[in-house]
């Protein structure tokens, strides 16, 4: 019986393969192409906290995550088109990927017993990676180095996390509170365009 935490781990890895592979499917990819992005959204984020947390990566133990980016790949298949007129399938695969992850790279840490801080950075790690990858294999600019709030909501929801956790709540709560504060967050930065101030040279520089 698979534990609450890892059917996180899978409805996140589910979400995230299937924004990979809508991406892949937009920049007209084959099957395979497809679904290696959709794999590498999907494992990304965990494979580099599991390797700073000296932890094998999951999906080197467990086929699960390899059958995961198959049932992505079919949906897209099968429903690709519907999926295509949905202009918000994207961001919604994204965002719920993005907060599961963060929550289940934040609890992992915790049960190891790392501190607080390193707990968050993982959660975001676990959460921003795997888009960072898979923007890069399909030749984007990564979301994580966009105005838009990202990262930023991973450091957020792990936070709630945390204070929850703090707070000595039950793991499940602490879980469901930070991946909710994630995509919340998420979808109010998206909507109301809130954004990190720009870092911005002068123009001497930018030309240089």
């Amino acid at each position: 019986m698979p534990t609450f935490v890892q059917i996180l781990d899978f409805i996140g890895t589910f979400a995230f393969a299937i924004s990979g592979i809508r991406l892949a499917s937009a920049k007209r990819f084959d099957w395979f192409g497809a679904y290696v992005v959709g794999f590498v959204t999907a494992i990304g984020g965990g494979t580099i906290r599991d390797l700073l947390l000296d932890v094998t990566p999951g999906w080197m133990t467990d086929p699960i995550y390899l059958i995961c980016t198959g049932l992505a790949l079919l949906w897209v298949i099968l429903f690709g088109k519907h999926l295509i007129h949905l202009h918000n399938t994207f961001f919604i695969f994204d965002s719920i990927g993005l907060a599961l992850f963060t929550v289940v790279g934040v609890g992992k840490s915790i049960a190891l017993g790392y501190p607080f801080w390193v707990a968050i950075i993982m959660g975001s790690i676990t959460g921003a990676a795997g888009g960072v990858i898979r923007d890069v294999f399909i030749n984007e600019i990564p979301l994580i180095f966009r105005k838009e709030i990202y990262a930023m909501a991973c450091v957020v929801g792990g936070t709630f996390y945390w204070m929850c956790h703090l707070l000595g709540m039950e793991s499940f709560v602490c879980q469901i509170v930070g991946g909710v504060t994630v995509f919340v967050t998420r979808i109010l930065a998206v909507k109301y365009r809130i954004c990190l101030p720009i870092l911005s040279g002068n123009e001497e520089e930018q030309e240089g």
